[in-house]
């Protein structure tokens, strides 16, 4: 239920209501009596902030929304073991044997 705010335009007394959308605007003013308590224009009491929502977001269960992945995600390199370099790789090339140019 929205709380409204009120003032009385002769006595100046300001009240918040907490009422329904449905029940009737208040006009009788608590401290002094009169016909004069009027609704007041306010802000709205909430803001929106971030990305926003989707109606996926708030379905029943317990399974995440489709195309999302359940565990954080990791960085391929930092999963993977550190892998040693094959020997043949490692080695450098060998020289050929003396062979002389043919003359």
């Amino acid at each position: 239920m929205p709380i409204y705010a009120y003032r009385c335009e002769e006595c100046g007394h300001a009240d918040e209501v907490l009422q329904k959308i449905s029940d009737p605007q208040l006009t009788d003013c608590p401290a002094c009596s009169k016909s004069s308590f009027k609704k007041q224009l306010t802000a709205a009491g909430f803001q929106l902030k971030g990305t926003g929502w989707y109606v996926t977001d708030f379905r029943g269960g317990s399974a995440p929304a489709t195309g999302v992945a359940s565990a954080p995600k990791t960085d391929a390199a930092a999963a993977a073991p550190a892998a040693e370099p094959s020997p043949a790789a490692a080695a450098p090339a060998a020289p050929a044997a003396d062979t002389k140019p043919a003359a």
